[in-house]
């Protein structure tokens, strides 16, 4: 098993955390950066010297993504998944969902516990699993260590290693660079309640399920991404089956790929064959979803989780054959919210991505007025060599939009509006500069979030 250099670092990290008395560290690596590949050379260290290796994954996408990094490194394992037999391999891939049901009847313990996108390990059934056998190590690899409801991952994990960051990656080669086109203005969210930390869905689907949206998505796609294959991120189920229809009768071929879909292989099949050309989903294709042609992410979920959106744009940003750079169209303002995909960011064990935006604020973004695309600072936009002209403010009026590529100072200067009203007149009054439609109910959601009264 031949790894890159940065992947032997990592394991290298983990082993030196080991030896000096960690016994949960935690690997950080960006989506593509082949945490799979790496978690499986582990599993082969282990079981050569003669440990028993436990992989937990939680969707089947990832089972057979492992299953295969493990047959390719020339590991015999089992798999604890429904319509597997059982085996007595010293290495066993499980589902969460399956495993956690057959804990009573287990009479195999494992010396080693990896845990596949491991941001997940302080939920429920995670727990459940990690404390039926409490003497075992643990390793956990994740590109996003963080959670949504501001809890950090100390309780699973004792020690942080940090990969290389995307950025890095991307001056490797490892990964594409990404171009952001957004809107000039998104949709108003300021009335849309909040259930465990991010947008509630029914809400978030009924703002986005429009005319306004959709239609511009389609356009958008045929205009910037002129038949690449692209995948759709959705509030929900209805909200996809619309979007997808929408997609198909304006004849581009697309697909719904959902939890209940019946044949997520084929759909994934057809897709990475670009027989289906846009794959339309809620949450299924965000973790561990590996199709390197897949070049486009269309952003039609808006999100408070930085986690969501970095796993989201980072499936468009594996290298292939032909690909230039993966184009992220946002039609949500998520990289306003979180910035670019390869900003740096630091990760700690001790504090999670705090909800209510009350954490690192997103870097400035420009958005050209040229040709629409989204950079980071500089007095030349980089996709059609325009000038940048300063941001004048826009009365926001309900009309069909148009994605412009982001520039880094407009985010900041909106973001800085906002921090800086600290009365509620002043955020109406903000809000009212927008021109959003409820600015004194926006004004209130912001004011009493930061805990005012």
């Amino acid at each position: 098993m031949q790894l890159r250099g940065y992947q032997d670092r990592a394991i290298d990290a983990l082993r030196s955390a080991m030896q000096e008395g960690a016994r949960a560290p935690l690997l950080c690596l960006p989506t593509g950066g082949g945490k799979t590949i790496i978690l499986a050379s582990i599993a082969a260290q282990a079981a050569a010297r003669g440990r028993q290796v436990l992989i937990l994954v939680h969707r089947r996408e990832l089972i057979h993504q492992t299953a295969s990094k493990l047959a390719w490194a020339g590991l015999d394992h089992g798999i604890i998944a429904a319509g597997h037999p059982a085996s007595d391999h010293a290495v066993q891939i499980a589902s969460v969902q399956t495993l956690v049901r057959r804990l009573a009847g287990m009479d195999w313990a494992p010396s080693l516990v990896i845990i596949d996108e491991a941001h997940h390990a302080a939920a429920g059934s995670w727990r459940q699993i990690l404390n039926h056998w409490p003497d075992a190590y643990r390793l956990g690899v994740t590109a996003t260590p963080c959670r949504l409801d501001g809890r950090g991952l100390s309780e699973a994990f004792d020690h942080l290693v940090m990969g290389p960051s995307v950025a890095d990656l991307v001056f490797w080669g490892f990964l594409s660079a990404a171009r952001i086109y957004a809107p000039p203005v998104v949709a108003d969210l300021s009335g849309i309640r909040r259930r465990a930390g991010d947008y509630a869905n029914d809400q978030a689907a009924a703002a986005m399920d429009r005319p306004t949206v959709t239609g511009d998505a389609i356009a958008h796609y045929q205009r910037l991404a002129d038949g690449q294959q692209a995948i759709a991120f959705c509030c929900n189920v209805a909200h996809a089956v619309s979007v997808c229809d929408a997609f198909k009768t304006a004849g581009i071929g697309a697909a719904l790929l959902l939890g209940n879909t019946p044949d997520r292989d084929q759909v994934v099949a057809d897709f990475a064959a670009g027989i289906v050309r846009v794959l339309v989903t809620v949450d299924v294709v965000s973790e561990g979803f590996d199709v390197p042609a897949a070049s486009c992410a269309i952003l039609l979920r808006p999100t408070q989780s930085l986690g969501l959106y970095l796993q989201q744009v980072g499936r468009v940003l594996r290298p292939a054959p032909g690909k230039d750079a993966a184009l992220i169209l946002d039609h949500v303002g998520n990289v306003t919210r979180h910035g670019f995909p390869d900003d740096p960011r630091e990760w700690s064990l001790a504090e999670g991505i705090v909800r209510g935006g009350r954490g690192t604020p997103a870097p400035s973004v420009r958005t050209c007025p040229e040709c629409f695309a989204a950079f980071k600072p500089a007095p030349i936009c980089p996709v059609c060599g325009a000038g940048c002209v300063p941001i004048r403010s826009r009365v926001i009026r309900e009309m069909a939009g148009e994605l412009r590529e982001l520039k880094r100072e407009e985010v900041r200067q909106r973001t800085d509006e906002r921090r800086q009203a600290r009365t509620l007149q002043q955020l109406i009054a903000v809000g009212q500069a927008r021109g959003m439609k409820n600015p004194v109910g926006w004004a209130k959601h912001v004011y009493f979030a930061r805990g005012q009264r």
